[in-house]
């Protein structure tokens, strides 16, 4: 089914679909075959790097265009840093279940019994790629083409430059990369390289329906861009790193315009579901973040609030902006139903379809609130109430003491705890609860590595 509608304009709302305008009627297009999916996740882009959301010194045309035809969802939240995040995208359940609780160190490995979307999408007929950064294990059983990416050209840990690389491979341009497990150096730019890749994975497996999972590790340091980016920047006045940065998310903007175009030659635009969202919050301070507090790292709103635009339309029409509490987590029992793909037996998932949101065919569906927590910090084992933050649609409770409105304070400066007590007992209690739910699920010994397989020789 696909909404047609002449001279529409679409309103915000809470749980219903709203028009004004023009009669809207409903024809039915149903999809031939299930949807494909890309996902594009970019690394450390916060919600203020993009002209959409009020910078008016970045330049992202074709990201901006791509949400002013999709879902918006305007309070869409992720985890304060980057493995976190990938690996409840990547299962649709809170990442302290995963064993993948930190960047580094041992504690960037999900652990191996965990199902991905990939396994879930792979086993439901899908063709599946990833391109670009993984960050959840390097070696065997924990890589990407281990939890069933048919085809994968990734980078190692982190990012480049960082220590997983091998020596004098690890720079954005030219950078060596590991194709299907095997090392090999390329040519160009390392997100130029992932696009054109997974351009060919989209164009090989255009008769049948595929996930592409394109995660650039861009804009994250170190911040390695051409002049020809970095330059209009630097001449408008902007410092260094911004320019750098800026430059790093124009690249970014002209392959998300390439992969959206190669769509709509391949006529398959309008029954792809295509995402697009960011890890975590910036990593740099200063530079503008649509007045939200933080910044990466942080579990204010700077540093888990990002943006995320969900474009279908064949089924879910766009240029509407949802309110509603959304995260991270939500992403696979959203996709899971969208393309008719079993949950796995014995997987509990903590996220929760969106499709009455999405999809206005439910009609003016109830959207129960929730409460949503977040937490990070280094170490080897979590630890209760450090540098966490327990949020439902209205209020957020930092650290189990600090009390935001966020109606009427989004940018968390006015700590309303004193007169709210209540309010700040009933989510300590809930964040409690979560915390030890969490945190018994497998516990958090490290995840262990295999050594001397016929998967991995060396």
């Amino acid at each position: 089914m696909r909404l047609v509608h002449a001279g529409l304009v679409i309103a915000t709302f809470v749980g219903s679909f709203a028009v004004c305008g023009t009669p809207t009627r409903f024809v039915d297009v149903s999809p031939s075959q299930p949807p494909s999916v890309l996902i594009i996740l970019t690394d450390d882009q916060g919600y203020g790097d993009l002209g959409i959301n009020g910078n008016d010194k970045v330049h992202t045309p074709n990201i901006d265009a791509f949400a002013r035809e999709s879902i918006r969802l305007t309070q869409f939240h992720v985890c304060p840093v980057c493995t976190p995040t990938r690996a409840s995208l990547m299962t649709g359940r809170f990442n302290f279940r995963t064993c993948a609780i930190d960047t580094f160190k041992g504690r960037a490995m999900m652990h191996p019994d965990e199902v991905t979307i990939a396994q879930m999408l792979s086993r439901g007929g899908y063709r599946t790629g990833i391109f670009g950064k993984w960050h959840l294990g390097d070696n065997y059983p924990l890589r990407p083409m281990d939890r069933e990416f048919q085809e994968s050209l990734v980078i190692r840990g982190g990012g480049l430059a960082q220590p997983s690389d091998p020596p004098g491979g690890g720079h954005y341009t030219d950078p060596t990369l590991w194709r299907n497990g095997k090392p090999k150096k390329h040519k160009g730019y390392c997100t130029d390289i992932f696009t054109d890749a997974a351009i060919r994975f989209i164009e090989k497996n255009k008769d049948r329906p595929f996930f592409t999972y394109l995660a650039t590790n861009a804009p994250h340091v170190p911040l390695e861009i051409g002049e020809e980016y970095a330059a209009p920047y630097r001449s408008s006045g902007l410092d260094e790193t911004t320019s750098r940065v800026y430059g790093m998310v124009t690249n970014i903007d002209g392959n998300v315009g390439r992969l959206l175009a190669k769509l709509r030659e391949l006529k398959l635009d309008e029954n792809t579901i295509v995402i697009f969202m960011t890890d975590n919050g910036p990593q740099q301070a200063g530079r503008f973040n649509a007045g939200l507090r933080g910044v990466k790292g942080s579990v204010y709103e700077g540093g888990i609030r990002v943006p995320c635009f969900i474009r279908w339309p064949m089924q879910w029409p766009g240029g509407r902006e949802l309110p509603q509490l959304t995260a991270h987590i939500d992403i696979v029992p959203t996709l899971i139903s969208a393309c008719g793909v079993r949950k796995p037996e014995g997987v509990r998932l903590d996220g929760r379809d969106l499709s009455p949101l999405l999809d206005p065919r439910h009609g003016r569906s109830i959207w129960r609130d929730r409460t949503l927590y977040f937490q990070w910090h280094r170490g080897d084992k979590p630890e209760m109430y450090n540098n966490c933050s327990a949020r439902n649609q209205r209020f957020k409770l930092v650290n189990g003491k600090e009390l935001y409105d966020l109606d009427v304070d989004p940018a968390e400066l006015r700590d309303i705890s004193a007169e709210h007590p209540e309010i700040v007992t009933a989510m300590r209690a809930g964040y409690e609860g979560w915390f030890k739910d969490v945190c018994s699920t497998r516990g958090f010994e490290p995840v262990r590595i295999a050594v001397g397989t016929k998967h991995e020789n060396p």
